[in-house]
């Protein structure tokens, strides 16, 4: 039996459309077609508004090819909220479930991109940070540094409700386990209520 969330080579002879791979991360061409035959997006270090634009196009195009999973990999221990949301907003959109397999590290606004997947994975060895993201520092007139703390606190708030209700925890906790900085293991992740299963043996 196979392993959905592990990645698998293909069929001899197998042609699947498939959309033009994307670049993030240094990823070879050959590896990130296979990827993309896989229907996974590969998502790797800091999550920032040029590797979230290219994240989200794929999403679409591995979308209008077909209706299955389509897989993120996630590996990014923390990164600008805006564009988590970038992230989480094509996946509301898609008609596709989107699974989140933290690979390694997630933690910051990557946990946006966790709490709105449908279904939550991890590698038995990742590790996920509840934490609070780092500000973007913004500079111009005191009205638009006014406008963009403002325009982060909400968002800051949208990520606490959202995991929240991916978790079953309360607001309450979420936001003083953000503050604190809580490193959770797979298996707590699991408990917590941030992953549904971990993948691999035990």
């Amino acid at each position: 039996m196979t392993d959905p969330y592990r990645w698998q080579p293909g069929r001899p002879g197998e042609q699947q459309p498939r959309p033009e791979p994307y670049s993030h991360g240094g990823l070879s061409p050959w590896l990130e077609e296979r990827l993309f035959d896989q229907r996974i997006v590969m998502l790797r270090g800091r999550l920032t508004l040029p590797a979230a634009t290219q994240a989200a196009a794929a999403l679409f195009s591995l979308d209008s090819a077909g209706d299955t999973a389509v897989q993120i990999h996630l590996a990014c221990p923390d990164g600008e909220l805006s564009a988590a949301f970038a992230v989480v907003d094509a996946i509301d959109a898609m008609r596709s479930p989107v699974h989140v397999v933290v690979t390694s590290e997630a933690g910051g606004a990557a946990l946006a991109l966790l709490a709105t997947a449908e279904r939550r994975l991890g590698y038995r060895h990742a590790r996920i940070r509840l934490s609070e993201p780092h500000a973007t520092t913004t500079s111009g007139t005191a009205e638009q540094v006014t406008a963009a703390a403002g325009q982060y606190l909400r968002e800051l708030e949208e990520l606490a409700v959202r995991l929240a209700e991916a978790t079953g925890q309360t607001r309450h906790k979420i936001e003083d386990d953000l503050g604190a900085g809580r490193m959770l293991t797979a298996e707590e992740a699991r408990d917590y209520g941030l992953l549904h299963d971990i993948v691999g043996k035990p």
